[in-house]
């Protein structure tokens, strides 16, 4: 299994966690994702995914001026996008969980 199909069922979850701490442009978000770790994180998977999160109401979004160049979109979290953040971070703890205790069965590696 390929990790980007791993990463695109969580990748919305963080994805809401980087705007929990403050409004962010949709680059930074891509710089963001790169500098926590997500090396492969392209442009054509998250602006789709901040305009899906906007719509389904867990991001809001105001353009304004850019220092340097075209006017920027940033986004920050609403409420709704808070509590499912929070669900986020619940089901991926279980998750996490119950994989780890099934790495744990087998010793942490295959048997040969």
């Amino acid at each position: 299994m390929k990790q980007t199909q791993l990463l695109k069922g969580v990748l919305e979850g963080c994805v809401l966690l980087i705007v929990l701490e403050n409004e962010v442009y949709g680059y930074e978000m891509i710089q963001l994702l790169r500098k926590h770790g997500f090396k492969e994180i392209v442009a054509g998977t998250v602006y789709p995914l901040l305009q899906k999160l906007e719509k389904q109401g867990y991001l809001s979004s105001v353009i304004k001026p850019s220092p340097e160049g075209p006017d920027r979109r940033y986004y920050c979290i609403t409420p709704e996008g808070k509590t499912h953040c929070g669900d986020f971070i619940e089901q991926w703890k279980d998750l996490v969980c119950k994989v780890d205790n099934l790495i744990c069965l087998k010793g942490g590696k295959l048997d040969e």
